[in-house]
């Protein structure tokens, strides 16, 4: 692995322990010496993750769609800044350039972009590892969300395991270092017919 793609909120969120996770999260990047790609702004949680990542030493590519760089949200200190047409564009250049996916807690654009490389990575269109770093229980509900698609037979519980979760950076990164994707059928139906 060379680089981890970041999700994570462009605010702060109300508990200080989201920042102190988020440079955490930028701080181990730089220790493993993996690079890390993100949305590319200044603001909220993708901003400290990006300054930490960076005072470690950390390579820190931003992707950013035009209509928010003309916003002043980008971040001026960046080893590399892309800028897009749109939040499609922006995807897939940040799931191209990165090596695994990591979600820290955010609002609807995290979600959709976790959600994204999950279900990429269900269907076979990668095989890149996918986290969330579950701050303080952040990410409780929808752990329990998917757990009960399982129970459901909505979901393989072999897809289920795609998603790590963790309360703490490294132990996502130890995780990703030996992810073996699953080889199991996305239709359970037709599995169970097999």
């Amino acid at each position: 692995m060379r680089r981890i793609c970041i999700f994570c909120g462009s605010n702060p969120g109300n508990d200080p322990s989201y920042t102190t996770m988020a440079q955490a999260m930028g701080k181990a990047l730089a220790d493993r010496g993996l690079g890390m790609v993100y949305g590319g702004a200044a603001v909220g949680l993708m901003g400290r993750t990006a300054d930490a990542a960076l005072a470690g030493g950390a390579e820190v590519i931003g992707v950013l769609p035009r209509a928010l760089s003309e916003k002043e949200l980008a971040h001026p200190g960046l080893t590399e800044l892309h800028v897009v047409e749109s939040m499609h564009e922006r995807k897939a250049l940040m799931a191209e350039l990165s090596d695994g996916f990591i979600a820290l807690p955010g609002g609807i654009g995290t979600f959709e972009e976790i959600c994204e490389v999950f279900t990429w990575s269900q269907l076979g269109f990668h095989d890149k590892p996918c986290g969330l770093l579950n701050v303080g229980g952040y990410y409780d509900c929808f752990l329990d969300m998917l757990d009960n698609a399982v129970a459901q037979g909505f979901l393989n519980q072999s897809h289920r395991s795609i998603l790590y979760a963790s309360q703490k950076p490294e132990t996502l990164l130890e995780g990703f270092e030996g992810y073996v994707p699953p080889r199991t059928n996305k239709w359970i139906e037709r599995e169970q017919q097999l």
